[in-house]
C-alpha cells in the first residue's frame, strides 16, 4: 500500500478535527477523499506531508512512517487547496524553480507533465498571478509532478474552478493514473467521487465508509423517491412533518424522500402531496446516488453519536 493511515486523530483546542481515520490507499490508485467544508480533509492532507502532528494514531506514507519527514517531503507531490506558488514568477519560473527544489530539470521528467503543461506553455512568460483559475489548476499540478513523486495528494483542486476546467482537471488524473503514481485526491463535489477508484467518505473528521462509488450506493436500504416541484421549499417543510418520513432534502429542482415503511409508493406519495396543496407535483421512484447514501450514512453516524 501507498498510503497507511491507522486510527489518526486531531484535535484544535475544544474541536475534534479528526476522529480516529483509518484507510489505505493501494499502488496506481485514484484514491477520492469526499465529505463537505470542514470534514478533516485538509487537516488530514497536511499530516501526511509531514506538515503537521497528529495527536495519536499512526500512518506510513510509500512505506514510511511520519516521523521521517524529511524522506517524505522529497517523495511526495502535494497541490493545496489555496493558490500556493509564487504569483510575480512567470509560469516557466514556477516550473523550474520547483525542478531546481528537488534536484532536477524540467527536461528530465517533462515526458511526466507535457500532457498538462503544454495547455499553459503557451503562457509561459505570464505571471502565474495573472493566470486564470483553471491554468493556475494546471501549472499548480505541474510543480507538483515535476520532481516524479512516489504519490501525488491533491486538496480539493477543484474548488472553484469552472465546470469546463474541472471535467478537463479529471481527465488529466485519469491519463496521469496510467503512469502508476497513486493519487489521494479530496473534494467536496460528491459527483467527482464515480472517477475515483474508490472513496473514503468523511463527515465532522469521522470516516462513514471507505469502498466505491457502486458498492456505496447499492448498500443504501430504503426506497427513494424524487419529487419534482416548484415549490421545493414547501414540500420539504410538509415531509418534515409527515408522520412516516424517513429523510427530505432539495435536491436542485427536485426533493430527495425515503419513507419509513418498505411498502410506500409514488401513488401513495402523489396522494398526500395532492391533498396538501401540491397536486402538480411529480414522484418518481430512483436509483440513489453517491450524495444520497453519504446523507444517509451521515444521518446513521449522527444518531449513533446521539444515542
Amino acid at each position: 500500500m501507498s498510503i497507511k493511515i491507522h486510527s489518526i486523530t486531531k484535535s484544535f483546542g475544544t474541536v475534534n478535527a479528526l476522529k480516529g481515520v483509518s484507510f489505505e490507499v493501494g499502488e496506481g490508485e485514484l484514491f477520492g477523499l469526499i465529505g463537505p467544508d470542514g470534514g478533516g480533509k485538509t487537516t488530514l492532507f497536511r499530516i501526511l506531508t509531514t506538515l503537521m502532528l497528529p495527536d495519536s494514531g499512526t500512518a506510513t506514507v510509500v512505506g514510511m512512517p511520519l516521523d521521517n519527514y524529511q524522506a517524505i517531503r522529497r517523495s511526495v507531490g502535494y497541490m493545496p487547496g489555496r493558490f500556493s506558488l509564487y504569483q510575480d514568477l512567470t509560469v516557466e519560473e514556477n516550473l523550474k524553480f520547483f525542478a531546481s527544489i528537488f534536484g532536477t530539470t524540467v527536461a528530465e521528467n517533462y515526458h511526466l507533465i507535457e500532457d498538462i503543461y503544454r495547455q499553459i506553455e503557451p503562457f509561459r512568460n505570464r505571471r502565474a498571478g495573472a493566470l486564470s483559475g483553471g491554468m493556475k489548476q494546471k501549472l499548480a499540478l505541474s510543480c507538483a509532478l515535476v520532481h516524479r513523486p512516489k504519490v501525488l495528494f491533491l486538496d480539493e483542486p477543484t474548488t472553484g474552478v469552472d465546470p469546463v476546467s474541472r471535467a478537463e482537471f479529471w481527465e488529466m488524473l485519469n491519463r496521469l493514473k496510467q503512469t502508476g503514481i497513486p493519487i489521494l485526491v479530496s473534494t467536496a463535489y460528491m459527483d467527482e467521487a464515480s472517477l475515483c477508484d474508490r472513496v473514503a467518505l468523511i463527515q465532522e473528521g469521522k470516516i462513514l465508509q471507505v469502498d466505491t462509488t457502486a458498492n456505496i450506493t447499492r448498500g443504501f436500504k430504503r426506497k427513494l423517491f424524487a419529487l419534482k416541484t416548484n415549490k421545493v421549499y414547501e414540500v420539504v417543510t410538509l415531509l418534515q412533518g409527515y408522520t412516516h418520513t424517513h429523510s427530505v432534502y432539495p435536491f436542485g429542482e427536485y426533493v430527495h424522500y425515503t419513507d419509513t415503511r418498505e411498502e410506500a409508493g409514488v401513488d401513495e406519495l402523489k396522494a398526500f402531496l395532492a391533498d396538501n396543496g401540491h397536486p402538480d407535483a411529480d414522484v418518481t421512484q430512483i436509483q440513489p446516488g453517491i450524495e444520497d447514501s453519504f446523507m444517509e450514512l451521515a444521518a446513521e453516524e449522527n444518531l449513533a453519536t446521539v444515542l
